[in-house]
């Protein structure tokens, strides 16, 4: 086997992984819908960010001293679940609080945010300990016998995190056309309820799992 006959096949799985429904597509999803693409882009490179860096843990064989050590393991789930519980919590904040807070405009030009976006996604995804071990479990299935692992694993990091960049950023334009209608208060509350719960099911789910 070598690097380009397993290209297609570990495509064809990238992209079932992508559409899976989980952590990225809430985030995204409420990005797009209440604060506009741009915000949506930071929340998108900072979840590949974060993907990448499992990804070069993994190819460095770091990510096996997370799955083999249960202290590890145990401090990156709860902390992973953690945050996951507390952005749903700030989510069901902003429903309660009702129309209080002043509609964010489209596009939501702010540096800030943009950044802030950026760190969520960042941390969401290194504060999830499944990545790490499902990085090291999946990426060796589709590198060569005697190629180096690390930079294998780099070069088919960088093809999954372009992939996923694409199909997140079409996501988060097609959620960002319907914005105005997102922003209405009635609409934005209801995002937020169902976005909260689902945040905050996730966090429960990954706290009470094992490996």
């Amino acid at each position: 086997m070598d690097l380009i006959g397993s290209l297609p096949a570990f495509l064809l799985a990238v992209l079932l992984i992508s559409a899976s429904p989980g952590p990225a597509m809430a985030l995204i999803f409420r990005r797009a819908a209440l604060r506009g693409f741009r915000s949506a882009v930071g929340t998108v490179l900072g979840l590949e960010a974060g993907l990448y860096i499992w990804a070069i843990a993994a190819g460095a064989g770091l990510t096996a001293l997370v799955a083999a050590s249960e202290t590890a393991y145990l401090v990156l789930r709860l902390a992973g679940a953690a945050f996951l519980v507390y952005l749903g919590i700030r989510s069901w904040i902003a429903v309660f609080r009702g129309g209080v807070e002043a509609p964010v405009p489209a596009g939501d030009p702010g540096g800030r945010s943009f950044a802030r976006a950026v760190g969520e996604g960042v941390v969401v995804q290194l504060a999830n300990p499944k990545a790490a071990i499902f990085m090291f479990a999946f990426y060796p299935q589709f590198i060569p016998e005697n190629w180096p692992l690390l930079s294998t694993t780099a070069v088919l990091a960088l093809v999954q995190v372009t992939v996923e960049t694409a199909l997140y950023l079409a996501l988060a334009a097609s959620v960002a056309r319907a914005g105005a209608w997102f922003r209405k208060a009635k609409i934005r509350r209801r995002i937020e309820a169902i976005t909260g719960t689902v945040l905050i099911a996730l966090g429960l789910r990954v706290a009470v799992s094992s490996q």
